[in-house]
């Protein structure tokens, strides 16, 4: 028996993020089925270059206590990919990176890029090993969700009627 993965997040106390989090519920959800009876799941962590690795140690944080609060185990582990991968090992995915993403339930990517390899031969950019990380794992398509809350509308550079309720997902093929 499987069922939609779905997860509550809100706020708890006394926790605090280095961010604000709004204290109204949200849910996040995944179409994906998984089996009820799984409860632990290994994540890779591809930081990558950049922003990058801000984002994927944040993102870890709020996987970790959303999995704590659930019940539910996740395993990390981190490898290179882009930018990072071209310093540490001369190729921009490196197949011991390759291998994990195949072998996790899950990959978390940061950023990918920057201006100190844009001189690079094509084959040593670092976007060159995100091309091939979504060749090999055979990914079809990227989800791009587009949200305004009601807490951000007024943040919106948008008019408020035109970004009221505004809750798109945006398919991007990536086979071409």
């Amino acid at each position: 028996m499987s069922t939609s993965l779905q997860t509550q997040l809100f706020h708890p106390k006394p926790f605090h993020f280095r961010t604000h989090l709004s204290s109204k519920r949200t849910s996040v959800r995944c179409s994906a089925t998984v089996p009820t009876s799984k409860r632990s799941y290994k994540i890779t962590l591809l930081p990558g270059d950049g922003i990058g690795p801000e984002v994927v140690s944040v993102a870890k944080d709020i996987l970790l206590l959303t999995g704590s609060l659930h019940g539910i185990k996740l395993e990390f582990q981190e490898k290179l990919l882009g930018g990072a991968a071209l310093d540490a090992t001369g190729v921009p995915l490196p197949d011991d990176t390759l291998s994990a993403a195949k072998q996790s339930d899950a990959v978390l990517l940061g950023a990918i890029g920057g201006y100190k390899w844009d001189k690079n031969e094509k084959h040593l950019k670092p976007e060159t090993g995100l091309l091939q990380l979504r060749e090999g794992l055979q990914v079809f398509a990227n989800l791009r969700p587009a949200t305004v809350f009601p807490q951000l509308v007024d943040a919106s550079t948008l008019k408020r009627e035109v970004a009221e309720g505004v809750d798109l997902m945006v398919v991007r093929e990536l086979t071409g």
